[in-house]
């Protein structure tokens, strides 16, 4: 297993997540929706808003996973952040930086990963909009573009949702 490396510009990605106000908040149905909408729309089983901060990478919405977190350093997430674009791991059995992670010989038996990093409007990139199956898979140009689209709603209701509560604050 490989861990990603951690971005030279880690510190001000984190100060730029801190400031969404978002970190271990309640589910909220905006989220939920879109990651049930990719869920059914590329038929997997599971679908993730993922942040990740430090240590670790958090769900702020899931379908089809129990856990609220894992670690940083076992994530697929945390490879996927240091993308521009979209990043697709088509078997990660095969893949030598995953084949022996946690998350693929045990449960939930990762095979296929695609992650579309969420890039705020000031470029720091704070986590993932991430579809995640048993089975090998692969992705065609329509399937990047409907993600890409999925992956811009979840980031305006992040922009937005920093924009709210921090009028709250006032």
């Amino acid at each position: 297993m490989t861990p990603a490396p951690i971005p030279a510009n880690d510190a001000e990605r984190l100060r730029a997540l801190r400031e969404l106000l978002i970190l271990d908040t309640p589910p909220e149905e905006r989220f939920d929706r879109i990651v049930s909408f990719a869920a059914e729309e590329f038929d997997m089983p599971i679908a993730l808003v993922s942040l990740i901060d430090e240590q670790r990478q958090w769900f702020k919405a899931r379908i089809g996973l129990a856990a609220c977190e894992t670690s940083r350093e076992i994530s697929f997430c945390g490879h996927a952040i240091l993308q521009s674009g979209l990043f697709e791991v088509i078997d990660a059995a095969l893949d030598p930086r995953f084949a022996d992670n946690p998350l693929v010989v045990g449960a939930p038996f990762i095979r296929f990963y695609i992650g579309a990093p969420l890039a705020l409007p000031g470029g720091a990139v704070v986590g993932t909009l991430c579809l995640i199956d048993t089975r090998p898979r692969e992705f065609d140009a329509m399937d990047h573009a409907v993600l890409g689209t999925l992956r811009d709603l979840v980031v305006a209701e992040l922009v937005g949702a920093g924009d709210t509560q921090a009028e709250g604050r006032g």
